[in-house]
């Protein structure tokens, strides 16, 4: 892997800076998370600088980049081109910043929809991404704190919120996220 001090530069080249300023604060958020959880710090924080390199690219980029990795997309992420830059941003960590640890590279891949059987640096990554200090939406100080206290019922909001979401704008719905969110259900019933 290359030095973190590089990867940030180039993260913030290939950012907006509104998108290096979310990226910074989602690495924040994790390490902050990781912390209480008792997760890799150092693979929290570069799990979350990274997740989103691939988010500025435009389409053309993104089926130039694709084809570069031999991707295919399921029929979802087909239509909803915003779910693609999740596996590709994985792709290309691997690619450009020699990121070889599956654990970051699956919480930069599912950093968007989630999936069934997420691993711990995943579910801090996801959640990271959705309270990390610029985001300001109803209920993100509610998830804040639920996140201090129940890493799993924090998810559970947070796939709530999205599935909510994404319904109320008539767009499609990604299976994994559906998955993920039954993991919680079913998980939270046990510890009860």
């Amino acid at each position: 892997m290359m030095e973190l001090q590089y990867i940030e530069q180039k993260i913030k080249e290939m950012l907006t800076p509104c998108r290096f300023e979310h990226s910074l604060g989602v690495r924040e958020a994790a390490v902050h998370l990781a912390n209480i959880y008792a997760a890799d710090c150092d693979k929290a924080a570069l799990a979350g600088l990274v997740h989103d390199c691939a988010k500025d690219l435009d389409y053309q980029q993104m089926k130039a980049l694709m084809t570069k990795y031999d991707m295919e997309l399921d029929d979802v992420s087909s239509h909803e081109p915003a779910l693609i830059h999740g596996p590709l941003g994985a792709h290309m960590a691997r690619d450009m910043f020699d990121i070889n640890d599956e654990e970051v590279l699956n919480a930069i891949r599912y950093h968007t929809t989630g999936r069934s059987g997420m691993g711990l640096l995943e579910q801090i990554v996801y959640l990271a991404d959705y309270i990390e200090p610029n985001r300001d939406f109803p209920g993100v100080n509610e998830l804040r704190e639920m996140s201090e206290r129940d890493l799993d019922k924090a998810l559970l909001m947070a796939f709530d919120n999205t599935i909510i979401r994404v319904i109320s704008r008539k767009r499609l719905l990604h299976p994994n996220t559906i998955f993920a969110r039954n993991d919680f259900i079913m998980h939270l019933s046990q510890k009860e």
